[in-house]
């Protein structure tokens, strides 16, 4: 009985290590596919614009901070962006965590944007951004907040 015992023991023991090396594998699957997906949104802004990007890569119910206001879903990131002038807008995620689950995930890193203000002289920005990340039922990501 008491081999039977601890032959059940290291079994569940060997099945749980498998489970769990699984869900590694998983999270690295997801990491890698958020890190595309960051790569690509940077293109696009490049090639089609902050406007296009930015609703292309967005959940619905995206939410936007920007000047210290809230900005919602589609409607206002079209009414924030669509007005938007030309950008030089790029960024680098530098760090990725996906949940357990593999639902959300957060990135991290640095950005720069060179533009011209109303006035018309050059102005250059730099600094952090954090993105959270939703796993959409096609196993493609939006972001949720920016």
């Amino acid at each position: 009985m008491k081999k039977k015992l601890i032959a059940l023991l290291v079994l569940l023991v060997l099945l749980n290590s498998c489970n769990n090396a699984q869900e590694t594998d998983n999270r690295e699957k997801w990491k890698q596919q958020i890190l595309k997906t960051e790569e690509n949104f940077e293109k696009m802004v490049q090639s089609k614009g902050i406007h296009n990007a930015f609703l292309a890569f967005a959940d619905n119910d995206a939410t936007l901070i920007r000047s210290n206001k809230l900005v919602k879903g589609h409607k206002g990131i079209d009414s924030l962006y669509k007005e938007e002038p030309s950008k030089n807008l790029r960024w680098k995620a530098e760090f990725v965590k996906v949940s357990k689950s593999g639902d959300l995930g957060f990135t991290y890193g640095t950005y720069s944007t060179v533009y011209k203000d109303s006035t018309g002289k050059q102005v250059k920005d730099f600094g952090v951004f954090s993105t959270i990340w939703k796993r959409q039922k096609d196993e493609t990501w939006k972001f949720i907040l920016d």
